[in-house]
Parts: structure tokens; sequence; C-alpha cells
């Protein structure tokens, strides 16, 4: 399966045997320079370590990632320094981590959509470009209606729009990962949503479907968490394979026997070329931060899925994104 990139004249190393050849690469420029830095450091991290979120302060990402930072300046023991690059439905941050010096002093909170944004012409960057430290956070997608609609269940939904219902949909825009949610299911169950309608977010999504305006969205469950709770929303169904702990009682796509699942997801990153002893250490202290009592409080009280997945597992968790989104904006856009 080949990624929708540039076709390349000539062949490319593996993803890890490339890596490895830059490091070793690196780690021999520097040592026959005199230069210190490279990998095998037993100081690092040795000073402020600073971290790329792209996208705006006060978002999901963004809060996330300062209470990660807070505690990984225990667990890494130096001081963690956040920097908000926004612009370009997160491309401008992405391509910014990509481009940082391979010294894992400047790390980035890479989401969803570094597997998306290439797929549409958007930017150059890929998951190649990066390499990855930790996964922090996994958020399904939930279709959810206003309190008074008619579809009291998601099979519900599914007949009346197969019966001739025009159903809207508020989503975040082309390209967007709770657009990409709508869409992808509608072509699993064979039927589309009379329109794809773009709001800026959840916050003018939800007041979207409490007045009228659409009669669905599908953001994550934890930009609805405080709607979902109270009745202000009834969530039909959450687009992933096993039953959101959030949510335990909003049955999943597979039970209402869709194959489709949709996240927002964040993790840590590095510039691919990072030697790997440096990425390896990155990984254990932001992990230690990542699996305690305290950040997973956090994340549960605002509604995020924290399930913890590691450097090589991560990497080839975007690179298996990439691949699965190219093919899905093939077909969907």
């Amino acid at each position: 399966m080949k990624f929708n990139t540039t076709p390349m004249t000539f062949p490319k190393f593996p993803r890890r045997l490339a890596a490895t050849a830059t490091v070793l690469a690196a780690t021999a420029g520097l040592t026959a320079c005199g230069a210190a830095g490279a990998g095998d450091d037993e100081e690092f991290p040795s000073s402020q370590v600073e971290i790329i979120v792209p996208w705006a302060a006060g978002g999901a990402t963004d809060l996330t990632t300062r209470q990660l930072a807070t505690l990984a300046e225990d667990t890494c023991g130096v001081r963690m320094m956040i920097t908000n690059k926004t612009g370009a439905a997160g491309a401008v941050g992405h391509q910014a981590m990509a481009d940082a010096e391979p010294d894992g002093y400047t790390v980035g909170a890479a989401t969803v959509e570094v597997s998306i944004l290439n797929h549409l012409g958007n930017t150059e960057i890929t998951p190649e470009d990066l390499q990855g430290v930790i996964r922090f956070q996994s958020t399904p997608s939930v279709l959810a209606v206003s309190p008074d609609s008619p579809y009291q269940t998601f099979d519900d939904l599914v007949k009346g729009m197969k019966n001739g219902d025009e159903v809207r949909v508020a989503t975040n825009g082309r390209g967007g990962i709770w657009d990409i949610a709508a869409r992808g299911l509608a072509q699993e169950i064979g039927v589309e949503f009379k329109q794809y309608a773009p709001f800026n977010g959840s916050a003018e999504m939800i007041p979207a479907v409490l007045g009228g305006q659409v009669e669905a969205l599908t953001p994550s469950g934890a930009e609805m968490q405080s709607q979902l709770n109270t009745g202000e929303l009834r969530g039909l169904v959450s687009m992933s394979p096993e039953r959101f702990e959030v949510f335990p009682d909003i049955p999943t796509t597979h039970e209402e026997g869709a194959d489709w699942d949709a996240a927002n997801w964040f993790g840590i990153v590095v510039p691919e070329g990072t030697p790997e002893d440096r990425v390896q250490k990155l990984n254990d202290c932001f992990a230690e931060a990542a699996r305690s009592d305290t950040f997973q409080s956090f994340m549960k009280k605002q509604g995020y899925g924290s399930e913890i997945v590691e450097s090589e597992e991560f990497e080839q968790f975007m690179d298996d994104e990439f691949t699965r989104f190219g093919e899905l904006v093939d077909r969907i856009y």
C-alpha cells in the first residue's frame, strides 16, 4: 500500500533503518569534530525542553500538553516550555516540529492532522518527518443529537435516513477529523447526510444542534462531556471498537454493525534523526508522567482517553494512520 505523496525515483530505507542510519552518521560526524550533544549522553536532558503545540492556547491539545509538561518537569528533571505555533489547520506547527534541531531539546505535540494534511495538499509533511516518543491521548468521535430529536438510537437514525429523512450534521470542515468521521460513517452505513455543515469547533457545533440549524454533530465525546452528562445532548454511537470508558452507556459503531472508527489523538514527537538514546530517555520520562495518577485523573475528569502508546508502537501507529487517511481522503472527497 503506497503513501499518497510525490513519487520518488529512488528506493527509500525502511523508516527504522533510515532513522538508525541518520543517527549513526550524525554521531560519527560529531565525534570527528569533537562536538558534544549527539547520542549516548548520560546527562540528557540537562536544560530546558521546548514543546511545540500546533494549536491555540486553551484548546484541547494545549491544555492536555501543558498538564503533561508540568508533571514531566519532575520526571524528566528539566523545565518544559510550551510554544504555540498555529495556522493552516495545524500544518504550521507540525512543520516547525519537523524543522527543529534533532537534538531532543525541541519536541512537538503532534495530533491526528499530521496523518491527514499531506493528503489534502496542504503541506508536504508526513509522519516520516517525525519520530514518535509517546502517544498520550486518543478520544473517539461521538455522533450525538439534541434531546428532543426523534432519533432515540443510532438504528433509528440510520432507518430514518434510509427512508428519506434529511439529516444535516455539524463537522469541523473539509479534512477535519470530525468531518472525516461523519463522511466515513455515512459511507459505511450506505447513506449520506443531507449536509456536512462546517463550524469552527464544538463550541459552535453544539449551539447549532440545540438551535435546530443541524440535526447531529460528530466531535469527540470529551468536547461534549458536560452536555452528554446533563442530557442536553444524546449520544447515539461512539466511533470506536470498544465502549469509551468516559461514556460507557453509549454503544459503539461495531456494536451497531458499522465497521468504522474515528478518533482524535495527541502524542509527543521529535524531528526524524534525533538520537535513539535521547528518544528513549524522553519516552521514559514522559511515559512516567503520563501514567501518573495525577495525569490519569486529569484526563478522565476532562473526558479524554489516555491509553499510553510508547515510541516504536507509536511510530508504527502514525504510519498506519497516514496510509489509512490517504485511502479515506481519496474516497470521501
